[in-house]
């Protein structure tokens, strides 16, 4: 049914992998919606101390109390059905607040698809917002499927996957590799896939002068993102030990910024490794602390090793670092490839002494650091910034909905302000001259 331009679709966007706004990618989706007229709700786990409800720059977010950190076969099913649970409740909640028109669910897991099939009933409709390929996941971890249990637990999610791509009127997807999968294993027609990059919101997502900047004499690693077994990050601590204790670069730290099931078996390495004075594990941080960490890094890392999941995978640090202008080290990947270019040191997967090589070489060379910091924040801005993006994602609920109000997904008054939102200075990236010694130093004037 096409809509008037009066009646504001309602849009309930169901995520289980994080808490939002913590969720980068769906924060912004929600800000490109409101920003052209829809309503917008979202159903999410709980961080550490949120509240059950609440209302954040226009959108309604309800809130559940996340699983236990699942373990096993029976602790991952327990985890999925108890979240399916939740959230279906939570989704009746939602509606009576509010009807809502739309349902759009992210993946992991490949489960909400049979909630929306059921609100179906009530001229519902579903959108597909496919974040992560739980086949390849399920390769990257355990290899391929021998027994038959494996067997079974890997044809189950193969076809949980397909029922969220024939259920979903559209499906959002975010590179051009998960297209392909939507197409060739869901059974779609191109056009009814779209890829919507993660993006960074570049005029936002900018350098700042730290207020603590490192040493003037150290050097400074980081890692963003999430600490899973499939997210190399115990690569990080085994480049820190070459680099450190056999190669003797006692002024490298590295500050490790996330969360994840990993996290605490990283801690417990980096003890094992005598690392523990060089390397700083920061925990869950939000964006005022992403700023300050990545303005006063040196250089990013991508420890990504190459498996099925990270090779088709849009690694969101790898532009958040380019957004910072940071130079970065990764491990060779397809999709790590397309969103660097030629801004980044690409090295075999796995090969710990390459990936130290190429640190080694950023330390030494800070022309290099500079040259490539320029590179990276021109490249994200100009041809991977999220505003393109977040018109191609609306446009995707326009057509669903039959709903239309003019306007930009992402409005911008024109402006360049001089401070972010907590009063920090913003580098001037206007001024070469300035921006490349903030980039070889990583402090104010």
């Amino acid at each position: 049914m096409t809509r008037g331009m009066s009646t504001a679709p309602h849009v309930l966007i169901i995520v289980q992998n994080l808490p939002v706004p913590l969720d980068r990618r769906v924060w912004l989706e929600c800000q490109a919606l409101l920003a052209r007229g829809y309503r917008v709700s979202v159903i999410c786990p709980k961080g550490p101390g949120d509240p059950a409800r609440q209302h954040i720059d226009g959108v309604d977010i309800y809130k559940y109390t996340p699983a236990p950190e699942a373990e096993g076969l029976l602790g991952f099913v327990w985890e999925f059905a108890y979240s399916w649970v939740r959230t279906a409740w939570l989704s009746l909640a939602a509606w009576r607040h509010r009807p809502f028109d739309i349902i759009q669910a992210c993946n992991p897991p490949d489960t909400f698809w049979f909630l929306a099939l059921l609100w179906r009933i009530r001229g519902v409709k579903f959108i597909f917002d496919h974040h992560d390929l739980n086949p390849e996941l399920f390769l990257s971890r355990f290899g391929e499927p021998t027994e038959f249990g494996q067997r079974l637990q890997y044809r189950g999610l193969s076809w949980l996957e397909r029922r969220s791509f024939r259920t979903a009127q559209r499906i959002t997807s975010t590179n051009e590799s998960y297209k392909a999968v939507a197409v060739r294993r869901g059974g779609r027609r191109p056009d009814e896939v779209t890829v919507v990059r993660s993006g960074p919101d570049t005029k936002q997502m900018r350098p700042i002068y730290p207020a603590n900047p490192r040493p003037a004499d150290g050097i400074n690693l980081t890692y963003l993102g999430i600490m899973g077994p499939q997210d190399g990050v115990d690569q990080v601590l085994l480049v820190m030990d070459e680099l450190v204790h056999r190669r003797g670069l006692t002024q490298v730290t590295a500050t490790l910024l996330g969360f994840g099931d990993c996290l605490e078996d990283l801690r417990k390495q980096s003890t094992a490794l005598g690392l523990d004075d060089h390397v700083t594990f920061t925990g869950r941080v939000d964006r005022v602390a992403i700023a300050e960490h990545l303005s006063r890094a040196d250089i990013g890392l991508c420890p990504d090793l190459k498996t099925p999941l990270n090779d088709l995978s849009t690694m969101n640090k790898t532009m958040e670092y380019m957004s910072y202008g940071l130079p970065a080290v990764s491990f060779d990947l397809v999709e790590t490839r397309v969103s660097g270019g030629d801004t980044l040191l690409y090295v075999p997967s796995g090969d710990i002494a390459a990936f130290a090589d190429a640190v080694e070489k950023l330390i030494d060379d800070p022309t290099l650091r500079v040259a490539l910091g320029e590179k990276a924040r021109e490249r994200v801005s100009t041809q991977l910034d999220w505003r393109p993006q977040a018109e191609a994602y609306v446009a995707v609920f326009d057509e669903v909905s039959g709903f239309s109000q003019p306007g930009p997904a992402v409005p911008d008054d024109g402006t360049k302000p001089e401070c972010d939102a907590q009063g920090r200075r913003y580098v001037d990236l206007d001024d070469a001259v300035e921006f490349a010694r903030f980039l070889r130093e990583r402090r104010a004037p």
